[in-house]
């Protein structure tokens, strides 16, 4: 199944506010942390990513069933999926930070790798918007 225009865009756009934010951390840690707050940014980023591909695989399923209580139920379902694939590396990451020494995986830094899906969200909608006016 090949990806929709707009989860390629999304992509993109995840994959360069990571670097935004991986950069971001680089300045702020100066220092062997950076490296781990990279890891967290790019472990979230990376789940984001999957996430995207989830969605547009549930966008294009959900249009060929027919029952419309079907088709809820299937959205319904992958959206908790979505929600507890999340939860699930964000407390991964939590774990690693407070019982793994030295922590390889900052928590700050999953926890603003999840923001690159809403970041690519916004930004792709308002070039949306833009390609219609």
């Amino acid at each position: 199944m090949a990806l929709s225009l707009t989860s390629k865009r999304m992509i993109c756009v995840i994959g360069i506010s990571a670097l935004v934010i991986i950069v971001g951390g680089a300045a702020i840690y100066r220092s062997i942390k950076a490296i781990y707050f990279a890891l967290g940014v790019i472990l979230t980023s990376a789940l984001n990513v999957f996430k995207v591909f989830l969605l547009d695989r549930t966008v294009k399923k959900t249009i060929d069933i027919e029952d419309p209580d079907a088709g809820k139920n299937y959205v319904r379902l992958q959206y908790l999926l979505r929600y507890f694939l999340t939860g699930a590396v964000l407390l991964g990451a939590g774990l690693v930070t407070n019982y793994v020494k030295p922590p390889f995986i900052n928590i700050w830094g999953a926890v603003a790798g999840i923001f690159t899906l809403q970041i690519s969200v916004i930004i792709v909608r308002s070039m949306k918007q833009e390609e219609t006016t």
